[in-house]
């Protein structure tokens, strides 16, 4: 059974900084991508950052590139989200997902991704 569990959500002013983890099990880490969604209230969810493990290539949505960074610990079955100068509108919750596959466009992340977690509400006070 595929598990995700993320972590390390909370709040934080404006300007700051935290890290999230996803912590996995249930197949193959190494040959799957992750990747880390959020949705705020009243918005559709939105896709953050993806990392494919088998190439370990990286992806960012515009709004958050360069202020985060996606790695993985394939020791640890975990994959990280390092969130820096936050902004009140990165308050959201925050969900992580696994697929086996990462469906890249035009340098843009396509396609569904088939487990995700409960999600980590972060909040950034202005």
């Amino acid at each position: 059974e595929v598990q995700l569990v993320e972590s390390g959500g909370g709040l934080v002013q404006a300007g700051g900084s935290l890290r999230l983890s996803c912590a996995t099990s249930g197949f193959s880490f190494d040959h799957y991508a992750l990747g880390w969604f959020r949705q705020a209230p009243g918005k559709e969810r939105e896709g953050v950052a993806w990392i494919s493990n088998s190439d370990r290539s990286t992806y960012y949505a515009d709004s958050v590139k360069g202020r985060f960074t996606i790695s993985s610990d394939s020791a640890k079955n975990t994959v990280y989200l390092q969130m820096n100068s936050l902004k009140p509108e990165d308050t959201a919750l925050y969900y992580c997902a696994a697929d086996p596959d990462l469906w890249v466009v035009g340098g843009k992340v396509v396609g569904p991704f088939g487990s995700w977690g409960q999600g980590t509400q972060v909040t950034v006070s202005s």
